[in-house]
């Protein structure tokens, strides 16, 4: 049995994507004047539009050219469609509703339209059109459906629908690495975390980096370290530039604020740093926008003890006592009774000097003290402090701590 066939649509759609063009570009070729060719390719290149007049070798245009396919879709820019309904039959056609719906892989998107309004007539070689904007936010496959329904003058309802698929490509390759500063745990401008954002541009074409900014979390205050301040404006600007496959890196730190680092519970396990805004333009200004999403980070853990080194000198003579001040801090919340342990080695350069097993006292949560500490080099050379064991005696439980520091010894008999 034949099937029927489909009533022929008096409505013809038309979907256009809307880019901005680009600059065209021709092929210089190159002869001596002893060539068989001789002055024959300079002569044609005379007569070509895409030749610009005096630097007929340059191979960029002063001409525009249209895009004649649909080109690349980034995350982040914006997506600009033009979509026209024309009646190509010689019947009047009414109450016209255009819809345009965006499907990606986890949602369906209503984009508005102007045809979306009923009660709208349409002669003959008459048409309805409109633009639509969105700025694409999804990686991976897009389908662009749009719908049109109308009234015959017969009152015959007919409705058509087509669709058109298209990729979103990833424009950059965004990596951070974080580097905390180690300082005295209560004090002020301490911990301060340093992000590291490698941005590489993965699109053909050379982009520009407009904008590449870090918004702190409630946690945080951020200082940019990208520019130093006797650059040149010239050089600023190069710096902006990314060709295909180039890397920037940018530096960021971020400070604690003095409410959190009294409290420091908040700065302990994952901490949010915040999220890095990018903004850059392609090669004809096209704009794109990239936010990422909150940038974690694994705060450090210091344990139940903390020792850090708070003042040490730079350079110390062979067999001669230098001192050096640690600080140590209750970093649980317990209360802790600590004895001092100082352990020597004959594979150690750096030698003790004082009473091993003394009493520190009791130390209660979030408290520190000073130690004020003599030890003695044997060996020349960049050498490490190793050997402090503090104990708690209330849980019988020691903390060794090593690779505390590194100082250099000379000799002063050496020139």
């Amino acid at each position: 049995m034949d099937q029927p066939r489909e009533k022929e649509q008096l409505l013809a759609l038309k979907v256009m994507r809307l880019t901005k063009p680009s600059l065209a570009t021709n092929i210089p070729i190159y002869s001596e004047s002893r060539d068989i060719a001789g002055e024959l390719f300079d002569k044609a290149s005379e007569t070509d539009l895409t030749v610009v007049p005096g630097i007929e070798h340059f191979a960029l245009s002063e001409l525009l050219t249209l895009p004649q396919n649909f080109g690349n879709i980034f995350l982040g820019e914006m997506f600009s469609s033009y979509i026209s309904v024309h009646n190509d039959s010689s019947q009047e056609c009414k109450d016209i509703v255009v819809k345009a719906d965006l499907q990606t892989s986890s949602q369906r998107l209503t984009l508005s339209t102007g045809g979306t309004d009923t009660a709208k007539e349409l002669g003959p070689d008459q048409s309805i059109d409109d633009i639509i904007h969105h700025e694409v936010k999804e990686l991976g496959t897009h389908i662009l459906v749009c719908a049109v329904s109308y009234t015959t003058v017969q009152g015959e309802k007919m409705y058509f629908r087509k669709f058109f698929k298209f990729q979103v490509l990833k424009p950059l390759d965004v990596k951070t690495k974080f580097y905390t500063s180690e300082k005295d745990l209560h004090e002020q401008g301490s911990d301060d975390v340093y992000l590291e954002a490698q941005i590489q541009n993965i699109t053909p074409g050379p982009i520009y980096m407009e904008k590449v900014a870090l918004e702190p979390s409630s946690f945080f205050t951020a200082a940019e370290l990208n520019t130093p301040k006797n650059t040149s404006c010239l050089n600023k600007l190069s710096m902006s530039y990314l060709n295909a496959m180039d890397t920037h890196q940018y530096l960021y730190c971020l400070t604690p604020k003095p409410d959190v680092l009294a409290n420091n519970k908040q700065l302990k396990g994952v901490t949010n740093i915040g999220k890095l805004d990018i903004v850059w333009r392609m090669n004809i200004g096209e704009k794109g926008r990239l936010q990422t999403s909150a940038l974690q980070r694994m705060a450090p853990g210091y344990g139940d003890v903390r020792v850090t080194v708070d003042s040490i000198p730079d350079i110390v003579e062979i067999e001669k006592p230098f001192n050096v001040t640690f600080k140590v801090a209750n970093c649980c919340e317990r209360m802790m009774d600590l004895v001092l342990d100082l352990k020597n080695s004959n594979k150690h350069a750096l030698y003790w000097c004082g009473i091993s097993g003394r009493q520190l006292g009791k130390l209660g949560p979030g408290e520190n003290i000073q130690l004020n500490l003599t030890m003695l080099a044997t060996t020349t050379g960049l050498q490490t402090i190793n050997g402090l064991w503090l104990t708690d005696s209330f849980l019988k439980r020691t903390y060794e701590h090593d690779d505390l520091a590194q100082i250099f010894v000379y000799y002063e008999g050496v020139e």
